[in-house]
């Protein structure tokens, strides 16, 4: 007989306490709001910017679209069923448990990947303010710190984001009015560079406006935790629904905003937008002393909270995918209102990633970061059918209108997977990109065929 869980959700395998209540609005509120502005963005757009040129403002805001069309699906779902399994629930009660389990796991490698290279980026600032201290102590102590915070209560994991993103708002809000006034020539020591460092709008031509569209594409990482963590607050829905409704202004102002006071600054091609990161090269265009230190110190905290959110994610995410019966049991274990045993799993893949990255950097390790390369946008393709196949399920079942909405549905969602799609392309044209694209597709299914006979096996049963 056909499995039944494209319709409704199978019923929960409970292993011991439940998930807690204990993020507060102001918790999420903060997550929103600093959760998206990720070490991605200091650092990674330099080289977008060597490639774009101005154009790379472009990149940002197309990219910034299509991400702003996914939080918006995923808010219409996550209002709907709030849920820590996110999108891998979704796509569970929309396509069947194949798609949860493949959505899911996936998206664990990937976090619990990050989790090591958030560690090891971290550890790599710390040494260089205490040279001859070992890299991996570093690691360690950072993931003994996030580890054990998460190990206690999740109102830990809420307030150190909460402090992590008040910094990076403040520190980015500074960067934004500073970069204002020295661009109109208000502030002192500065003239203003006009649109002298804009002439040349692609001087890489349509092909560097593509590579900076794709690094712009990765830099968009942590929009997803809110809507995992929403499942543990007070009042889910408002915190699902505040968090998508800032959305816009959020990407706009963050990077797109910070990415046009950079280029108009400084210009595209100075070595310095590279090497140093294009936040340090317009802090020392302004005359700001000790410019690179203080981007050290927002990057550090970029780092660390994305660490801390993405032990926090990847632990939520195996919880649910095992409360769903689609992993080892004893994941879904809970003490406490926290999986304990999932959080201490997930750290230590983590720290087993940053092992890989010194015994074996060029093989293993290489492979790893290549199969994870592409997951964001099969997570995206994932989010994007499941809306579209729950859409009508939402309206049907809501005993009012949804408290968040995809705007013009279905036309922009179908807009939305053709880009996606296009990405896809894009992807396989480029040497490097084709790679991850091949291995990260490669996982995929073979995660999708092993739910599928899981599903099957389970049907027959």
């Amino acid at each position: 007989m056909p499995h039944s869980s494209t319709l409704e959700t199978p019923p929960r395998q409970r292993s011991g306490d439940s998930l807690s209540h204990g993020l507060k609005q102001r918790h999420l509120s903060m997550i929103a709001l600093g959760g998206v502005i990720g070490a991605g963005l200091f650092v990674g757009s330099g080289a977008g910017i060597a490639a774009a040129g101005p154009s790379i403002v472009v990149a940002y805001a197309v990219s910034g679209a299509l991400v702003m069309l996914v939080m918006r699906m995923l808010g219409e779902m996550s209002a709907a069923y709030p849920s820590s399994g996110s999108f891998s629930a979704h796509a569970e009660r929309a396509m069947g448990p194949w798609a949860g389990f493949a959505a899911g796991w996936s998206f664990w490698v990937l976090l619990c990947t990050a989790v090591g290279l958030e560690g090891i980026g971290a550890a790599k600032i710390a040494q260089g303010w205490l040279p001859g201290t070992p890299q991996w102590a570093w690691v360690a102590l950072f993931m003994l710190v996030f580890c054990g915070a998460n190990l206690a209560a999740v109102k830990n994991f809420g307030e150190f984001e909460f402090w992590f993103a008040a910094l990076k708002v403040g520190a980015i809000g500074l960067f934004l009015v500073l970069g204002g006034l020295a661009i109109a020539g208000v502030l002192p020591g500065t003239h203003s560079p006009g649109a002298s460092h804009l002439g040349d709008f692609l001087p890489n031509g349509s092909e560097g406006l593509v590579v900076g569209l794709l690094a712009s594409i990765f830099a968009y990482g942590g929009l997803e935790t809110v809507t995992i963590a929403a499942a543990e607050s007070q009042d889910p829905v408002k915190g699902v629904a505040s968090a998508v409704r800032t959305a816009m202004w959020r990407i706009a102002l963050f990077y797109i905003g910070s990415m046009a006071v950079i280029v108009t600054l400084v210009p595209w091609n100075a070595k310095s937008v590279v090497t140093d990161g294009p936040y340090v090269a317009a802090l020392r265009q302004i005359g700001i002393p000790g410019a690179d230190q203080v981007m050290n110190v927002v990057i550090l905290v970029a780092l660390l909270s994305a660490m801390n959110a993405n032990i926090y994610g990847s632990s939520r995410i195996a919880y649910s995918l095992v409360e769903r019966g689609q992993g080892p049991k004893v994941l879904a274990k809970a003490s406490g209102g926290v999986p304990r045993i999932a959080v201490l799993v997930s750290s230590l893949v983590g720290f087993g990633c940053v092992l890989l990255s010194y015994w074996r950097p060029d093989d293993v390790f290489a492979w790893l970061l290549n199969m994870i390369g592409a997951v964001i946008l099969v997570v995206w393709i994932f989010i994007a059918v499941s809306q579209l196949l729950l859409r009508r399920r939402i309206e049907r079942q809501a005993a009012k209108r949804p408290v968040v909405r995809m705007w013009a549905f279905p036309y922009l969602t179908w807009i939305a997977l053709a880009g996606m799609a296009a990405i896809f392309v894009l992807m396989a044209r480029e040497p490097d990109t084709r790679l991850q694209l091949l291995s990260t597709g490669g996982m995929t299914l073979f995660l999708a065929a092993v739910g599928y006979a899981w599903q099957r096996a389970r049907a027959r049963s």
